[in-house]
């Protein structure tokens, strides 16, 4: 394919690593790379004007350090169906690379960190080339592709074997300080993933300072002990050379015994200054053995590591690839500003090369101001290179969304008392009987799922496992049966990793090739230990349910340590998340079907008609937020009766809907109790007792406070952009027409639901939880909270005078 008698471009990806004239084609790759990755930031630096005097920013040195192993990799190893996640600070070398391949417009380089331009870290949503993983948050995008690899196997094993995919992420070696790291590769779920391998950009140089001790050997022993295979590329080749040579043996042990920050200083310095300090507490033999190089050959072999020399790269990751049964991680020693003026300075971070630098570097790279943004010259070696792998790396089209047609609703009867949680179980399990959608339900929890109700579902369904295991002990009520059928991921106690999973499976389409319905549960206090992750996926554009149960003081007897307040409040704040909490069975069950619908649906096929409309649209996860203690179901089917079926599922999926209308006589007063979830009882009660006293009471039940809220903002925002007057919004006009006082009542923060009021333009009184809660029984903590019937009374006066 390639003139000039240049190498044939896939030959290089799977046999011969030392080819002269390929290795000297990639290098040329490799150095037009580096130029376009700095000079994306220095444009958006030096060339912008913001008007706002902020620093636009962006990470040269950081991205040089990746510039060699992303060269090897995009250009030589991956093939169309490879995944690989990016670490947040070399973005501007993705964006490079796609340019490089045809997959980004010219007109977008200079747009680095600009709106509607290159982000600043990898985004699937928002950047206008192929990015796989999101990344910004360290950890988490290295952690996606291992979950994205357990998705795979999940997905092959239901559903037929996929295109042979290996998921690759590419790491800071800082990250590794992030905890969430270690609890994905601790969890058995990961185990065994031979198509995942992990490079870690070992520069040894963290934001603030180099990193004083290095601490691979600690890493390494992790990974393995883990069950991974562990691989370094920690020298290049002149250095490997020179090991070779008499004497080389106590060179290569003095290099790795001398101290980082001192190794690290050599890339700030020249000549004999380079010699002073790599001599400096060598031992004798050391120096014998330099004596015999130039200050100049000393100083371009001593700092030659191996993450820079791509016959090293390319040679291990082809041995990742034969380790087969378990997931690998690269360590490739380089160094952060390769290839620039900043190399190896300890405040290189954020620093920005100079105009005169650029200058320079682009006089090295053989350009002039006329072509520096120009792809490769498509006549040689190099150009011809890039072609061929952008035809090999071209994907196909992503498959569209999954479209079955899930029930409006099971059928869940109205009849005696029954828990949020409960209502969930059952959903789950009347769901995995329609042979429409059961085969793409998927199910996970951290150690919790018999606890919130999934025991059901693994009874009919199993547990998910790579083979057939045994199960050796006999329970008789959940069946623990573990194989490659099975349709629920257990985890370890980990949130973080139910949400990285959970994030996984909702991109399943895009991923590998086959939309799910995925489900996943999690004790609602420790919602917020995951909540990194949680953002993560919903930023991504995952789309998934995920049940937060039980929630709120109502789960008394566990008292404040297990008892969630603000987790409604990270609902209904969190983007592209809806937030649900029913308090009765049927209300859930449409609520519950709706939300899977909506995600076996997908993203509408052709724009939408407005702004507003796109606003509306829910393109994310949704979040239920259910309790343990049953509730009479009786006066959800009074409203059923009074409504009809029709008008009350359309406000129940709405956000509200009028549980109680109140006789009003002539005259006399009225309040609207608004209230969401397990507090509903006592609002009933509360009700009552203000009709005894000939106050008209209407309740209100918020089934998603996150919906009513979003209205409201969709009409406020119509508002200030067209310069009108705003109107109520009409899902809150439908329930709450009168313009009366308004109590919220909530188990959960009081100011989650206090902006009704300014809503509706009518006093309010929030009640709810601002304090940590402790032990007691229900009627004990809603006391202490004034969850009561008699403060939501009380409150109901307040409001009333407050007209």
């Amino acid at each position: 394919m390639l003139d000039h008698g240049a190498h044939d471009v896939r030959s290089l990806a799977v046999s011969d690593a030392t080819d002269g004239l390929a290795l000297e084609t990639l290098e040329e790759i490799e150095r037009r790379v580096l130029w376009l990755a700095v000079r994306i930031v220095d444009a958006a630096n030096r060339e912008r004007e913001t008007g706002d005097g902020v620093k636009v920013g962006g990470h040269q040195a950081s991205s040089a350090s990746l510039v060699s192993v992303m060269t090897a990799l995009w250009f030589a190893h991956l093939e169309a169906s490879d995944r690989v996640s990016v670490k947040p600070h070399a973005s501007p070398v993705l964006h490079a690379i796609n340019y490089l391949l045809g997959d980004l417009d010219r007109s977008y380089l200079t747009t680095l960190r600009a709106r509607g331009g290159l982000q600043s870290y990898p985004s699937r949503t928002k950047d206008p080339d192929r990015v796989d993983f999101s990344t910004g948050s360290v950890g988490l995008g290295a952690a996606a592709p291992l979950f994205a690899a357990v998705t795979r196997r999940y997905v092959d094993a239901h559903f037929g074997p996929r295109d042979h995919s290996r998921f690759v992420a590419l790491m800071g070696d800082a990250e590794l300080d992030e905890g969430n790291v270690w609890e994905a590769i601790a969890d058995p779920a990961t185990q065994g993933l031979g198509n995942v391998m992990w490079i870690v950009d070992f520069n040894r140089q963290s934001l603030d300072r180099v990193v004083p001790g290095v601490r691979i050997e600690q890493w390494s022993q992790q990974f393995a002990a883990a069950g991974w295979h562990v691989a370094t590329v920690k020298y290049g080749k002149k250095l490997r050379a020179a090991f070779e040579q008499p004497g080389g043996a106590a060179l290569r042990q003095w290099i790795d015994d001398m101290p980082n920050e001192q190794y690290q200083a050599l890339f700030g310095l020249a000549g004999a200054d380079v010699r002073a300090m790599f001599l400096d507490g060598a031992p004798k033999d050391v120096h014998e053995f330099c004596h015999g190089w130039d200050d100049e050959t000393l100083a371009a072999t001593v700092v030659d590591l191996g993450g820079h020399d791509m016959a090293s790269l390319l040679e291990v990751f082809r041995e990742c690839d034969d380790v087969k049964d378990r997931p690998s991680v690269v360590f490739a020693y380089t160094v952060k500003g390769w290839g620039l003026p900043t190399a190896g300075n300890p405040r290189n971070h954020s620093a920005l090369l100079t105009g005169d630098q650029i200058e320079a570097l682009r006089s090295v790279v053989g350009l002039e101001p006329a072509t520096e943004w120009d792809r490769i010259d498509p006549a040689t070696p190099a150009g011809q290179w890039a072609v061929a792998r952008r035809e090999q790396l071209a994907l196909p089209p992503a498959p569209g969304p999954l479209g079955v047609a899930v029930p409006k609703a099971t059928g869940i009867r109205g009849g005696k008392p029954v828990s949020t949680q409960e209502v969930f179980g059952r959903v789950l399990v009347d769901l995995s009987r329609d042979k429409a959608v059961a085969p793409y339900l998927v199910t996970t929890a951290p150690d919790v799922a018999t606890s919130t109700n999934l025991a059901g579902f693994i009874n009919r369904k199993g547990v998910f496992a790579p083979d057939e295991r045994r199960s050796w002990g006999a329970d008789t009520l959940l069946k623990w049966a573990e194989g490659p059928t099975g349709q629920h991921i257990e985890l370890g106690i980990s949130e973080m990793n139910l949400f990285l999973l959970l994030g996984q499976l909702g991109l399943s389409g895009d991923l590998s090739g086959q939309p799910l319905l995925p489900v996943g549960t999690v004790y609602d206090p420790f919602v917020l230990r995951g909540l990194d992750a949680f953002i993560h996926a919903v930023y991504s554009g995952s789309r998934f349910v995920v049940a937060g149960t039980p929630s709120g003081v109502t789960l008394a007897p566990e008292g404040g340590a297990h008892q969630s307040t603000i987790t409604a409040s990270v609902g209904l704040e969190l983007p592209e998340v809806t937030l649900i909490e029913p308090a009765y069975g049927v209300a859930l069950d449409w609520l519950l079907c709706d939300a899977l619908g909506r995600i076996a649906t997908g993203r509408p096929a052709s724009p939408p008609p407005s702004a507003a409309a796109a606003e509306a649209e829910e393109h994310g996860a949704y979040y239920f937020r259910l309790t343990t203690r049953p509730i009479d179901q009786a006066p959800f089917e009074a409203a059923r009766a009074r409504l009809g079926d029709a008008v009350l599922r359309r406000q129940v999926l709405a956000g509200a809907y009028r549980l109680v209308e109140a006789t009003v006589e002539p005259g006399a007063p009225q309040v609207s109790l608004v209230a969401s979830g397990a507090v509903l009882p006592e609002v009933l009660v509360a009700a009552a007792e203000l009709a005894s006293e000939g106050i008209a009471a209407h309740v209100v039940d918020v089934t998603s406070l996150d919906r009513l809220y979003g209205a409201w903002q969709r009409t406020l925002r119509q508002a200030i952009r067209s310069a009108t007057t705003p109107s109520v919004a009409g899902a809150l006009r439908a329930v709450l027409p009168d313009r009366t006082p308004v109590v919220t009542v909530h188990d959960a923060s009081s100011h989650a639901m206090a902006w009704l009021g300014s809503a509706l333009g009518v006093p309010a009184v929030p009640v709810g939880v601002d304090r940590f809660g402790q032990s007691g029984t229900i009627a004990d903590l809603y006391a202490l909270h004034d969850l009561d019937s008699g403060s939501i009374v009380n409150a109901a006066l307040a409001a009333l005078a407050l007209r």
